[in-house]
């Protein structure tokens, strides 16, 4: 038996940090914090701000505000929900003092940090007006087991291709690890960087967002098993109420399965490359 302890420090983030491919020895980091989805072992940015005071900026592109090194932190996916809104994941923009996307285009764009919830690893981000078109969430939450999904990021960004990967699988469970009520468990590979990203049904509508995988090198060398294909992902309909609470009309839709490449189509001109700086 693998006790849920275990089974939460072995838990990955999915942004990608500098010296990102040293990331996942096992071994390194400490305990496990609770109620959170612990990044790579060495790529935990400060944390969050405290409360009332200010988060990533606006800015001269180039140029961090004062007291900022410009240092890239790490890189992650996101995507836009509504005209202005872009959503990733809360640990994405942990550390941040300045914010960077990439849309679809190749633009660079400065983009600013409205609201966070580390409960949930769900932040709300704002992006110019051009940052691309909002992706729709499915109307109908009610996701089964073996439904299959479609994930669109931008994983182990500098060693892969510097466009976005698109992967398949299915839903595996419909709860998270140690029956995190939040979260699916997936199939669809995913690896650092793809942290934030859009999951997808077979129609192009959101169900979810990309948050963490298991360290298959941490439970091998304490179970001697190597887990396959056990990622997670933040419930649609958590992200909607997240979305909700902060003002932000997200767009409904229910569409008709369609081939892999079509959703990924759909997904492109709204899924952005996140850049943290220091």
């Amino acid at each position: 038996m693998i006790r849920p302890l275990l089974l939460t420090a072995a838990l990955l983030g999915l942004s990608v940090a500098t010296g990102a491919l040293a990331q996942s020895k096992p071994g390194q980091g400490g305990a496990p914090a609770t109620n959170a989805f612990p990044p790579l072992p060495t790529s935990k940015p400060a944390p969050l701000p405290p409360a009332g005071r200010p988060g990533p900026q606006a800015g001269k592109p180039g140029a961090p505000p004062a007291g900022g090194t410009g240092r890239l932190l790490s890189t992650g996916t996101g995507f836009v929900v509504a005209p202005g809104r872009a959503l990733t994941n809360a640990h994405v923009i942990e550390g941040c003092r300045v914010l960077r996307v990439r849309n679809a285009g190749g633009e660079e764009l400065t983009a600013r940090v409205v609201a966070s919830d580390r409960n949930r690893d769900l932040a709300l981000i704002e992006v110019p007006e051009n940052a691309g078109p909002a992706l729709a969430f499915r109307r109908d939450m009610n996701i089964r087991r073996g439904e299959g999904i479609v994930t669109y990021g931008f994983p182990l960004s500098g060693l892969l291709s510097s466009g976005p990967t698109l992967t398949t699988g299915e839903i595996s469970a419909l709860a998270g690890l140690a029956d995190n009520p939040t979260q699916y468990q997936m199939s669809a590979p995913v690896q650092p960087g793809n942290s934030g990203g859009p999951v997808l049904d077979m129609g192009g509508n959101v169900v979810a967002v990309v948050v963490s995988k298991l360290n298959a090198a941490r439970i091998a060398a304490r179970t001697g098993d190597i887990p396959q294909n056990v990622n997670f992902a933040v419930k649609g309909s958590e992200a909607l109420e997240f979305l909700r609470t902060n003002r932000v009309t997200p767009r409904i839709d229910q569409a008709t399965p369609r081939g892999a490449a079509e959703v990924g189509e759909i997904a492109h001109p709204s899924t952005l490359f996140m850049r943290c700086l220091g």
